[in-house]
């Protein structure tokens, strides 16, 4: 059974400094927003001026199921520490055969907030992690050429380490699949 019967849900992943460190089922966040500042000419009733000010970029959030690997959550207390380690990395929208379709880069980024699962005895749901990352822009990456096969070696050897039956996925930091 290939990782993508295993893990359908799973079509996001997380590249920081040429590593792929996670597999994810929702990401949220990949928005701009530039600020205009109105201006109104002095007998111009038809119109006003719109003119360009700053962007802002929300935080980026990701979601996956809970995994046996702590490398976020590390990456979370260090910052917590005020050990703060900014990285650049790259969100990647793969289809359901393992092909890159879509890769959005963000700059300088840590993370501001972790949350675990909600632990309910009598649910049979899927326990879930987030991660919020604070950034200094993001852009759409142009997408990698012959990728489709290091994205699927990265992906199962991360699914291989997967030991829990409530675990969608497992990231860990030393796979060494560079994609670009």
């Amino acid at each position: 059974m290939s990782n993508r019967e295993k893990f359908p849900c799973l079509r996001f992943l997380l590249e920081i400094q040429g590593l792929i460190v996670g597999g994810f089922s929702e990401v949220s966040g990949l928005s701009a927003e530039t600020e205009v500042e109105i201006i109104e000419e002095g007998g111009v009733n038809d119109y006003v001026h719109r003119l360009p000010k700053k962007t802002k970029y929300p935080n980026l959030v990701l979601k996956r199921g809970i995994t046996d690997s702590n490398a976020l959550w590390k990456w979370h207390k260090d910052v917590a520490n005020a050990k703060i380690s900014r990285k650049s990395g790259y969100i990647i929208l793969v289809d359901s055969e393992g092909n890159e379709k879509w890769r959005w880069s963000f700059v300088e980024a840590y993370p501001v907030k972790w949350s675990g699962p909600e632990l309910k005895a009598d649910s049979n749901t899927i326990t879930v992690e987030s991660l919020e990352l604070v950034h200094n822009g993001i852009m759409k990456a142009p997408q990698m050429k012959n990728v489709k096969h290091k994205i699927r070696v990265a992906s199962e050897k991360l699914a291989k380490r997967t030991s829990n039956k409530y675990t969608l996925f497992s990231i860990t930091s030393n796979v060494r699949g560079r994609i670009s």
